[in-house]
């Protein structure tokens, strides 16, 4: 699924490419509400925050816009389910530093120094570290809080462009379980908004 995913995004973006009429370069940082959605228990949101850079590549109308962003990311469990179906009131946090890379197909409209945007793609996050601290009732669920190493997700959204910056606003769903565990599942999903400046 991941190779099928990708391959469509690069030979996309190569296509792209070949038919530029602008290349533009960019930073952005920003905000991001995260959480983790577990079938075993229930959870908050977590701020965190995101920096990086993004390229954007495409004609009058349509775009493909690679980025690449450090990230963190992270949940606060407040309780989880017993196999018995008893629910327990126990804290356990999780925080990732992550290296995010989407690639994002998109249109635009409007005019030269004032536009708007959507966009929507696939995006695979690395996890650089991972910080947890879990209540010792938690030991009762083995293995839910070993994590994998990356995580695919999708993201949408929308944009505005004024000059030589711009907003975003997005939102990420996880397409797949980062937790090692096969009795468990877990998806990251997230809220992030962003200010980017076009430096090119």
């Amino acid at each position: 699924m991941k190779k099928i995913i990708f391959s469509i995004v690069f030979l996309t973006l190569g296509w792209a490419t070949s038919q530029a009429q602008t290349f533009n370069l960019g930073v952005k940082a920003g905000v991001n509400l995260a959480k983790i959605n577990a079938d075993f228990a229930s959870e908050e949101n977590r701020l965190g925050y995101q920096i990086g850079a993004w390229a954007r590549i495409g004609g009058a109308s349509f775009y493909v816009q690679p980025e690449a962003y450090i990230g963190s990311k992270g949940n606060k469990f407040i309780s989880f389910q017993q196999d018995n179906g008893n629910e327990v009131s126990a804290e356990g946090k999780v925080k990732f530093t992550t290296l995010d890379i989407p690639v994002l197909l998109g249109t635009k409209f409007g005019a030269k120094n004032l536009n708007f945007r959507l966009m929507a793609g696939p995006v695979i996050s690395f996890v650089l570290d991972e910080n947890s601290t879990f209540n010792s009732a938690y030991q009762q669920a083995t293995d839910f809080n070993n994590y994998k190493n990356q995580a695919l997700g999708l993201q949408a959204g929308a944009g505005v462009d004024v000059g030589s910056i711009s907003v975003d606003l997005r939102y990420e769903a996880g397409l797949s379980n980062i937790s090692k565990s096969e009795k468990y599942s877990q998806k990251p999903n997230l809220f992030q908004l962003s200010l980017g400046f076009k430096i090119l």
